[in-house]
């Protein structure tokens, strides 16, 4: 790992790293056999020219080039860190554009650049528990970006099976060739116009974990569990 790890700080082998895993996701997507639902959700907005803030776990996050076949760009909110540029490196070679920043850190700016995508009509993918988890916990950011840019959220999920899931915090599922997936968009998860946005930000935790159980289940898969939630400063 520390090999790999000084490897990665260097931009030939980086770049190459990158590149070999947005082919390797372009191969599961050709040869699985995918299941899509719930396809009314985006495409009804999309219909009416409404932007959108799209919303998966981290751990799923490379299978998102299976979901969008749409004309309309997609900007994916990634995070600043190393690891993060990695992944922002792989979703650009998988023709995504990105979006430095994540719903904690880098937060401010993250915030005004996802208003201002949704403001020229893009659609932006957000990790809601990425950077650094907790894992399936949803942070606040998404849900004041929505009420910032007037933009509902969708809920997102995937499952796959053969899969492996890594042992990293998120628990990244890297789904193999040759199987088969299930791709899940959930119903518009609106944030208030005023006032609080944690209920929000509640629901849309219980509806993508409910969406992933149910999409894990159906494939025979054990679901990954979140992260016991943060505890609460005392009074």
């Amino acid at each position: 790992m520390a090999v790999f790890k000084r490897l990665m700080r260097q931009a030939a082998p980086r770049t190459a790293v990158c590149w070999l895993v947005a082919r390797y996701m372009r191969l599961v997507q050709r040869t699985g056999r995918w299941d899509y639902q719930g396809l009314e959700f985006p495409e009804k907005l999309l219909a009416n020219r409404q932007p959108f803030l799209v919303a998966f776990w981290h751990g799923r996050l490379l299978m998102a080039c299976i979901a969008w076949p749409y004309d309309r760009t997609l900007r994916m909110v990634i995070s600043e860190h190393a690891d993060g540029q990695l992944i922002a490196r792989t979703v650009e070679n998988l023709g995504y554009a990105t979006l430095a920043g994540s719903t904690t850190r880098g937060g401010a700016r993250a915030l005004r650049g996802m208003v201002r995508a949704i403001k020229r009509g893009e659609c932006v993918g957000v990790t809601p528990d990425g950077p650094r988890g907790p894992r399936m916990r949803a942070a606040p950011g998404i849900a004041q970006a929505a009420r910032l840019a007037r933009a509902p959220i969708l809920p997102l999920v995937f499952a796959a099976r053969p899969c492996r899931l890594l042992g990293t915090w998120d628990r990244m599922m890297l789904p193999l060739p040759f199987g088969r997936g299930i791709v899940r968009w959930g119903a518009p998860v609106e944030a208030p116009a005023k006032g609080d946005t944690t209920a929000a930000a509640s629901l849309l935790e219980t509806r993508l974990n409910d969406m992933q159980r149910e999409a894990d289940r159906q494939l025979g898969l054990d679901p990954v569990q979140p992260a016991a939630a943060p505890a609460r400063a005392s009074a």
